[in-house]
């Protein structure tokens, strides 16, 4: 074990409390329990703890559960004491350096590895519990396959009921039963994840395995009256922001040559990407629906923005739906494309800032509500002007270009809703279009050099693949045929392209993308400066 109060810089910021004293009170009353033990955690929901603690207005830790890879509690938690060594990177190469001690406890606790199953169990049916974070990735609340069916998991664990399962969501809800059990105990479930309604689809696959194990008589209908009463359960919605990008080896590197040294990446067998640090940028933003049925810490001390649910939604919607997350998977799918590693490299090539420009200034703010609390145009300047650019940030595309399968509904689909509720056709878009274009140009896992190069991994990459398989550069069957099926496909874009009037435009695109090596830049180029 590394203790990271060993580190003798002495521009670190370090905790003003006893890590001991923490665990202490958490074990006695535990407040804050969080799901999902990776790096956005690790950069932004510890540094929030951390400030409270801080400030004196919350005398416990987090206790960190993780249910899909073991080695991130074992080797960048037990490792490290529950340490973290937050690194914020400033556009102007400085490096600021926390030491977040807000962590008292961390569990892999799927119920096959019982011991620990059964503490998180304990704390769930401890009175003192307000709350549960949640950062599990969007894919990690879809109880669904790509036909729209219950994945066999999911099946799996309705079949098995409440002590014998495996899915996170199906963990969560057993976790709620014993809540239940306990004395129908109230409780706030957060999902922070970056996705719009985030806490509606939490609620939504919570009571769908709930009400699963009702009908099999495994549980009761007061069981499900529970889940639903707002007196007892709550799943406030959020919108939460930060860039934070895989730990990073020249992070590592500057961290050595100011003289912290041993804090190697960890790459896990699951493909999780870790450290003992965290690096993150300086902006940053989370919202939350104000609904805690048992009381709540004093997030408002450490940034957080305490509203209803009405704004909650307009600020996600701002920056899900139009004003970061768009421009970023439109701006991964042709970095990957065309080369590149680096998305700040990417805010210097011409052609790519008009496309996430055109997506975000002219298809996306027009249909955007304004929160209020957040500008939208202030938001998508700082966006473009600021953070993308930062060359500090070592963000990738091929991070950024991870499950896009399971985003383009919300960062394409709804704003093409959108145009279509307004003006009753969404033929006007081209930005929008040439992304999604761009995105089947993707799938075929060859560049624009007409080189190959590995996809980022993705849930639905082998089925989409197999409906393209045998199309290359050259190709002139018929196009329609082969990319119809998923341009219909409303789980994929929440809308069929095609009824959108949007379809015939990107099979032009992808068409005009297949002639030869080079034709994605000439097509990008061509759009972008019509």
């Amino acid at each position: 074990m590394v203790s990271l109060d060993e580190l003798e810089d002495l521009s670190i910021k370090r905790p003003k409390h006893s890590q001991k004293e923490l665990q202490i009170q958490t074990e006695k009353k535990p407040q804050w329990v969080h799901f999902g033990g990776g790096n956005l955690y690790r950069a932004f929901h510890a540094e929030i703890a951390q400030t409270l603690i801080d400030q004196g207005v919350m005398k416990t830790g987090v206790i960190v559960c993780e249910t899909f890879d073991e080695e991130i509690i074992e080797h960048a938690y037990h490792d490290f004491d529950n340490q973290i060594l937050e690194v914020i990177m400033h556009e102007n190469g400085n490096l600021e350096k926390k030491i977040l001690n807000a962590t008292s406890a961390s569990y892999y606790c799927p119920p096959s590895k019982k011991e620990n199953y059964e503490k998180v169990k304990e704390i769930f049916t401890n009175p003192s519990l307000q709350l549960v974070t949640v950062t599990i990735t969007e894919k990690g609340y879809s109880l669904k396959d790509a036909q729209g069916e219950l994945s066999a998991v999911i099946q799996g664990d309705i079949n098995a009921g409440p002590d014998n399962v495996q899915h996170t969501m199906s963990i969560i809800a057993s976790l709620l039963y014993s809540r239940f059990q306990a004395g129908m105990l109230p409780l706030a479930l957060i999902s922070t994840d970056n996705f719009s309604r985030n806490g509606q689809q939490f609620q939504t696959a919570i009571l769908k395995i709930a009400k699963g194990w009702l009908e099999k008589g495994l549980v009761t209908e007061n069981f499900i009256n529970y889940l639903q009463d707002t007196d007892k359960i709550t799943f406030p919605w959020s919108m939460i922001d930060r860039i934070t990008p895989n730990p990073s080896q020249l992070v590592a590197d500057r961290l050595a040559e100011e003289g912290i040294e041993g804090l190697t990446l960890i790459h896990t067998t699951k493909g999780t990407n870790i450290a003992a640090f965290a690096n993150t940028e300086a902006t940053h933003y989370l919202v939350i629906e104000d609904s805690f049925p048992n009381g709540r810490p004093a997030l408002e001390e450490a940034g957080v923005i305490l509203t209803n649910r009405e704004t909650v939604d307009k600020a996600d919607v701002m920056k899900v739906i139009t004003c970061l997350n768009p421009l970023h998977t439109a701006m991964s799918i042709y970095g990957c494309l065309l080369g590149y590693t680096s998305i700040a490299d990417e805010m210097k090539d011409e052609d790519i800032v008009k496309l996430i420009k055109g997506i975000g200034y002219i298809e996306g703010l027009p249909v955007v509500a304004d929160p209020q609390i957040i500008s939208p145009k202030a938001f998508i300047d700082e966006v473009l002007k600021l953070r993308l650019p930062n060359p500090m940030i070592p963000d990738t595309p091929q991070r950024i270009a991870t499950d896009t399968s399971q985003k383009v509904a919300i960062r394409f689909g709804e704003t093409i809703k959108k145009h279509l509720a307004i003006h009753g056709t969404a033929t006007e878009l081209k930005f929008i279009p040439l992304a999604i274009a761009g995105w089947l140009r993707y799938l075929l896992a060859i560049d624009d050099a007409g080189q190959p190069f590995a996809p980022s991994p993705d849930p639905l990459l082998a089925e989409l693949q197999g409906k393209l398989r045998g199309i290359e550069l050259g190709y002139t069957g018929n196009i329609q045929q082969r990319v119809s099926p998923i341009l219909k496909n409303e789980q994929i874009f929440g809308i069929d392209l095609y009824a959108a009037g949007l379809g015939e435009q990107i099979e032009g695109y992808f068409t005009e993308m297949l002639k030869e090596a080079g034709a994605v830049r000439k097509v990008l180029h061509q759009v972008v400066n019509e």
